[in-house]
């Protein structure tokens, strides 16, 4: 079910439970700014999951409110999982859902990140 973004942020969302280790999750990365896990509907061979730590609804309110060093460890860290992944040379695609005509379902930050293999248009 889409979320509204606009809305206060939910301690009881999936991804809050996940960063409190309520419910378990394989790690592919963690750093003071950031987790990653795998999708457990994978769309695509490489597809991982990274949330920020705080406390964020949607890409708009982590841009409004966060500090410069909560976005820059975010991003620094998306990037850190691509390299990792060797995901650079061939290519990757980076996904944030924002809102009901975004498809978001969760409501807290998370970037898809979709790799190892052709990807396709963006949209079709």
């Amino acid at each position: 079910m889409p979320i509204d973004p606009t809305q206060p942020y939910d301690d009881d969302n999936i991804f809050a439970k996940i960063l409190r280790g309520e419910i378990p999750s394989t790690r592919i990365y963690e750093d003071e700014w950031a987790y990653a896990f795998p999708d457990i509907n994978p769309q695509a061979k490489l597809h991982i999951l990274v949330i920020p730590k705080g406390k964020y609804v949607s890409w708009d309110d982590f841009s409004a409110r966060a500090s410069a060093e909560e976005i820059a460890g975010f991003v620094r860290a998306v990037g850190h999982i691509a390299r990792e992944h060797g995901l650079v040379e061939p290519g990757y695609r980076l996904l944030a859902n924002v809102g009901a005509h975004g498809g978001q379902e969760v409501p807290h930050l998370h970037v898809h990140l979709f790799g190892g293999q052709p990807l396709g248009r963006m949209i079709a």
